[in-house]
């Protein structure tokens, strides 16, 4: 734009309405997000390690992972987008999670006397095959997506890429620069000094030992809360499915759509008045609405008008449009969403004006792959134009009554007034007239025809035979004129010739050779999924004819598509997730143990997306595959501590359960947390943008919190069931 002010000095150009302020500004969003989330991670390390050396030690997965991740951007022709920057904040706080269990597990050695050496071989070969597991997990539930194709598969094939090599890049990190680190800089103090940040000052001191003793009380109450359920597991098993069957109740009360609404500053309004109206009209009316607008919506920053055939979804000289640019949502209280109902009633009483208003979100990308001008879209199917228009128009009626729905259209809009001449062809016939000579006759009068051409120093002429003084002549006119049969007796046009009235058509469509019209609209205040339903309802009280359908289309009908590829991408995602953990173990009890954690992670999903008011739609079922490999980790942790306790230590299947418990808390609790607090400035969804990340962060971080919460005391309980089990067999 500078440029070309520069190149043209006496030419200003300003651009009204710019889509990359936007993009730019939610870019800026998620990496500050990203930023946050490091940071409030690496606070929780801090909480638990209550040593900076150790901290930073962790620390170095984030900076190196990200900086690995940026050559894979490079070299895979990847950009800098909403996406793959989505991918790196996202990871941000999972990235620790190997790290800490090395670290922790190292730090366990090296309180158990051994030097800082051994204590960094010894500890980093002892979680390695569960980390590795455990990364493995996360991994491949992205697989099934970075296969996809079609919608989601452009959507997400990127983000999946970005996650799956920074983790790679993590786990690397933790098994290598990690026991390097800690052989060289953790140290072990006494118990009063337990990782204390500096010796100096008393404060310190007071501060990190009153979070020990908190951290110690903590597994205390969690070891005799898990030696309970051990004790009481039925009702333990009870307690935990009447939570789960409780939450899934809520489920229903969740409303779905395909894309997460975001609020980008724009507004589109279109004008429609009946066809032949002057353009002087729609003008009038258009310049009442701009008056309205602009006195009633301080939040508007410019306004761009188009009356007639030159403007965006104006084709005629009935239609005109208004596109409103908003300023940044940061420094207004209402969404677009919002205003755009505001401005919805501000112009719904223009005498003879059809008006659609409609904010510019991000499902303009799945509009372009249907024709439909709302999020809504009914498709009305029949080779008869005025029987589907028919339909079409009760379709109309029906759902403009439905709670929710606004804006309502019809894509087959009737044009200009005309008048058709319909020649009778039979009684042509019998006064000896063919349709050739009738229609060759009206065209001469009408429009002339061409007789031939003739040259004349060089240039050429076409001879038109025409009728003076036709184009002032009425049809009536016209009509009373002669034409000579072959007879040679001249016969009145207006015995052979009707008028008829009509209106042209403005737009005729089809798909596989049918003709379709397009019943469109817009929702406002309820999510795509209730109003659906309850338009489904109405369409079925249609009675239509043979060979004539209505069914719903558009938005719904792309979540439905993207839905299904997305629940085999998840039941593909957990049968991986089970083959990768039964190689690891070779067998199948434990796997199926571990399982048992991802059902748990349902309670959280629902609950925090019913409390944030939260759609489903596809940035949550891709948190729900994220989730997946996730959830799975602290299982495994506590898993294969208790088998390893079993086998090396000889202990009983109870003790070595709670002992396990008591040894993981720490690691599990660093892991979740630093994993929740890291996405949870993307989970709170403050700032331009951030609609479109929110929901899939939302769903990780309820998720984890409740699937590690309970995982905690069910896991080892579903483990002592399936021993007990085993024993009896082998008894």
């Amino acid at each position: 734009m500078d440029r070309l002010n520069e190149n043209f000095p006496t030419i200003k150009v300003t651009p009204l309405i710019d889509t990359s302020v936007f993009i730019k500004s939610s870019i800026n969003n998620l990496v500050s997000s990203a930023l946050i989330g490091g940071f409030l991670a690496i606070l929780v390390l801090l909480f638990f390690l209550r040593n900076v050396k150790s901290t930073l030690v962790i620390a170095t997965s984030i900076p190196i992972s990200i900086m690995a991740t940026f050559g894979l951007l490079y070299f895979n022709g990847f950009t800098l987008n909403l996406m793959t920057l989505g991918g790196m904040a996202l990871g941000v706080g999972s990235l620790l999670d190997n790290s800490i269990v090395v670290l922790e597990n190292i730090f366990r050695h090296r309180e158990n006397g051994q030097g800082h050496i051994e204590a960094a071989v010894n500890g980093t070969e002892e979680v390695t095959m569960p980390i590795i597991a455990s990364t493995l997990t996360s991994l491949v539930v992205f697989l099934p997506v970075v296969f996809m194709r079609g919608f989601t598969g452009i959507l997400f094939q990127q983000l999946a890429w970005v996650i799956i090599f920074s983790m790679i890049c993590a786990l690397i990190t933790a098994l290598t620069l990690v026991p390097v680190l800690s052989s060289r800089m953790l140290s072990i103090e006494p118990e009063d000094q337990h990782l204390n940040i500096s010796k100096k000052s008393r404060w310190d001191k007071k501060i990190f030992s009153k979070i020990n003793m908190i951290l110690k009380q903590l597994e205390n109450r969690y070891t005799n809360m898990l030696s309970y359920s051990l004790t009481h597991r039925k009702k333990t098993i009870m307690i935990t499915l009447g939570v789960l069957a409780g939450s899934l109740i809520l489920f229903p009360l969740i409303g779905s759509e395909l894309m997460p609404q975001t609020d980008e500053g724009e507004i589109r309004i279109n004008f429609d008045m009946e066809a032949g109206s002057r353009i002087e009209l729609i003008d009038e009316s258009i310049t009442i609405a701009e008056k309205r607008i602009m006195d009633k919506i301080p939040e508007v920053k410019n306004i761009i008008t188009s009356v007639g055939g030159s403007g965006w979804g104006a084709n005629n000289s009935n239609t005109g449009s208004i596109r409103l640019s908003l300023v940044p949502k940061s420094e207004r209280n209402q969404s677009d969403e919002e205003i755009s109902n505001q401005i919805r009633r501000l112009v719904s009483d223009l005498p003879g004006v059809r008006t659609r208003v409609r904010t510019a979100s991000n499902n303009q990308m799945t509009r372009m792959m249907s024709r439909g001008s709302g999020r809504i879209e009914v498709q009305v199917r029949g080779y008869e134009p005025d029987i589907a228009l028919k339909l079409a128009e009760e379709t109309q009626e029906r759902i403009e009554n439905v709670n929710g729905v606004t804006d309502v259209n019809i894509s087959t809009s009737t044009g200009s007034p005309e008048n058709l001449l319909v020649i009778d062809r039979v009684k042509a016939a019998d006064l000896g007239l063919s349709v050739e000579q009738i229609s060759n006759m009206l065209k001469t009068i009408l429009s002339g025809v061409q007789a031939g051409e003739f040259s004349e120093h060089g240039k050429e002429y076409q001879i038109v035979l025409q009728i003076p003084e036709s184009e002032n002549m009425d049809l009536e006119s016209v009509l009373n004129l002669k034409i000579t049969n072959s007879s040679g007796i001249p016969v009145m046009l207006k015995n052979v010739v009707q008028i008829k009235d009509s209106k042209s058509s403005t737009e005729i469509e089809r798909v596989n050779q049918e003709r379709i019209i397009y019943v469109s609209a817009n929702l406002s205040d309820r999510s795509l999924s209730a109003v659906i339903k309850d338009i489904q309802k109405e369409i079925t009280q249609i009675k239509t004819p043979s060979g004539y359908s209505v069914e719903v289309a558009g938005d719904f009908k792309e979540q439905q598509k993207a839905f299904r590829e997305l629940l085999l991408s998840i039941v593909l995602a957990l049968l991986l997730i089970f083959a990768v953990m039964a190689s690891q173990y070779e067998s199948y009890k434990d796997p199926f143990i571990v399982m048992f954690s991802v059902p748990l992670a349902v309670v959280g999903v629902i609950l925090i997306l019913f409390l944030t008011g939260t759609t489903f739609n596809i940035q949550s079922y891709i948190g729900c595959i994220m989730l997946g490999g996730i959830v799975v980790n602290n299982a495994i942790l506590l898993v294969d501590t208790t088998n390893l306790l079993r086998r090396h230590d000889k202990m009983p299947v109870h003790e070595a359960i709670i002992e396990a418990g008591r040894r993981r808390l720490r690691p599990i609790l660093m892991t979740a947390f630093t994993t929740i607090l890291g996405m949870l400035p993307m989970a709170i969804g403050l700032g331009e943008g951030s609609e479109m990340q929110a929901p899939l962060a939302r769903v990780v971080v309820g998720g984890l919190f409740s699937s590690t919460m309970i995982t905690l005391l069910v896991i080892p309980v579903v483990y002592s069931f399936f021993e007990e089990r085993l024993a009896k067999k082998t008894s």
